[in-house]
């Protein structure tokens, strides 16, 4: 069905007023309540278009959203099916994403960083404590409300923490957006962590406008799985050395080794802000050369997003 076909349509409750984003099988409208006249988003994935797991995949996010309540996770009022086509209704969030707020190359100040990471972390500890992991955290996916408060979105790839313990042998495909993805991530072992990970290549881009790794596809994943970030004083950014320290940290290769919570992680990160004397030592600055692997890069991912 066209644009134009579905305004002015009803689906469930509220009237389709206006198309605000568009895929090749999703359609995003604005729409309004019937009765209340309040606004709300209606996200409609074509059945004609879409595959069946792609169907059941959507309809597994609206269900799952439902259960959610947290002021920073995007409520889910209703979901079903009008002629074939799933579709699911959310809160708007009138001030976009925090990728439109801040296109790509921004730098942020600090306390502007904290603000937006305790309202990240808190979504991220109550999901982490319902077992799920999101999978793909990044400023595309945390819509800005009324108040300017971040809601988390996008659950469409979230999984079931327990479905990857360490006796586990089962292994995923790569599903998430490169510059984000912690390496085991990339390995088709998410981890809680690897929401952190995530969390960390975004503040480290807030901080001096850019990722820690870039390059093409490969290069990327190569530098997460082998390679430190740089140093952010590289990219000309003067942060407390505490704070600098907490954000390595974070982006250890190894999930155990990051922190044992979201909390743990905001914790450090606040108690590094407080750092008012940055202490005058010398920083071992890594070598330009990335770090070669091991053995050759051979894993085929598949499912990745472009940043």
């Amino acid at each position: 069905m066209s644009e134009n076909q579905r305004l002015d349509q009803c689906i469930g409750s509220y009237r389709l007023q206006h198309l605000l984003n568009r895929s090749t099988t999703v359609e995003v409208y604005l729409a309004e309540h019937t009765l209340f006249h309040t606004e709300a988003v209606v996200k409609i994935l074509d059945g004609q278009r879409a595959d069946n797991g792609e169907i059941e995949k959507f309809l597994a996010q609206a269900s799952l959203l439902t259960q959610l309540q947290h002021p920073h996770i995007v409520a889910v009022s209703d979901f079903g099916t009008v002629e074939e086509s799933p579709f699911l209704v959310m809160n708007y969030a009138p001030n976009g994403t925090l990728r439109q707020r801040y296109p790509k190359g921004t730098r942020l100040p600090l306390p502007a960083i904290l603000r937006y990471t305790r309202q990240i972390v808190s979504a991220l500890q109550y999901i982490h404590l319902h077992n799920l992991i999101h999978r793909d955290i990044k400023p595309h996916n945390m819509l800005l409300g009324a108040h300017d408060d971040v809601m988390l979105t996008d659950f469409g790839i979230a999984v079931v923490a327990q479905d990857f313990d360490a006796d586990s042998p089962a292994f995923r495909d790569f599903e998430g957006t490169v510059p984000y993805a912690a390496p085991e991530q990339l390995q088709g072992r998410p981890h809680k962590n690897s929401d952190l990970y995530a969390l960390g290549i975004l503040i480290y881009e807030w901080l001096c406008g850019d990722w820690p790794f870039t390059g093409s596809y490969d290069e990327i994943v190569h530098q997460h799985l082998y390679a430190p970030p740089p140093f952010l004083r590289e990219k000309n950014v003067e942060v407390p050395l505490a704070l600098e320290q907490v954000l390595r940290q974070v982006l250890t290769k190894e999930p155990e080794q990051r922190f044992s919570t979201a909390h743990d992680f905001l914790h450090a990160l606040e108690q590094a802000y407080q750092t008012t004397h940055v202490p005058e030592i010398a920083l071992t600055l890594p070598s330009r050369r990335q770090f070669m692997s091991p053995l050759p890069f051979m894993g085929q991912l598949s499912g990745h997003k472009a940043g």
